[in-house]
């Protein structure tokens, strides 16, 4: 199977997009077809399933990556802020 799909780009990096992790992924690329227009067209050749879909999934596995980095950075300022370190660092004097 062979699909490309075109989408607004807004300062994304579609390097992530499809790691070479999915075995039905044979072959995944992008192109910006001119800096100044929004648009990605991204190709996905996969091994029989439709693109279509192994594309979606990997859309939600990374928005499932971005939600994990979001709480754990989160998690980490929270720590921190309670930490003595940043206590002392904090001082209005």
């Amino acid at each position: 199977m062979d699909v490309s799909h075109k989408f607004c780009a807004h300062a994304f990096d579609f390097d992530m997009l499809l790691p070479n992790l999915d075995p039905r992924v044979e072959f995944c690329g992008y192109s910006i077809p001119h800096p100044s227009e929004n648009k990605v067209n991204i190709r996905v050749q996969t091994t029989g399933d439709a693109a279509k879909d192994v594309l979606k999934d990997s859309l939600q596995d990374l928005i499932l990556m971005c939600q994990h980095v979001r709480f754990t950075f989160d998690h980490s300022v929270s720590d921190f802020i309670l930490s003595p370190s940043y206590q002392e660092m904090n001082t209005d004097t």
